[in-house]
């Protein structure tokens, strides 16, 4: 639990460089469950970004339009629901992308 700061860094650079923070902190921390946080963060700004641009091109129907609204505002919460997890020393596995790396 004495990595609280990459965990927060991980978490909070979904606003300011969602896929070089978390790579980078993968690269220079030791602790496993750091590691995993960085990776899960990483898939779960890819994971988004690909929703994101797929309800782009489906405004165009209008069933975009609900889409990018909900993936927008995930894109959002959900670092700022770990950065509170990881103030209070929970664990916190990001949805979507959670499952796939364990």
């Amino acid at each position: 639990m004495e990595n609280t700061g990459f965990k927060i860094l991980v978490h909070a650079s979904a606003f300011f460089a969602p896929f070089l923070v978390p790579f980078i902190v993968f690269l220079i921390t030791s602790d496993p469950e750091v590691k995993k946080l960085s990776i899960q963060a990483l898939l779960f700004q890819l994971v988004m970004g690909v929703l994101l641009t797929i309800s782009g091109f489906l405004v165009i129907l209008i069933i975009g339009i609900p889409m990018l609204i909900v993936f927008g505002l995930m894109t959002v919460i959900v670092p700022i629901m770990g950065i509170i997890r990881a103030l209070n020393n929970d664990k916190f596995d990001y949805p979507i992308v959670g499952a796939w790396y364990q």
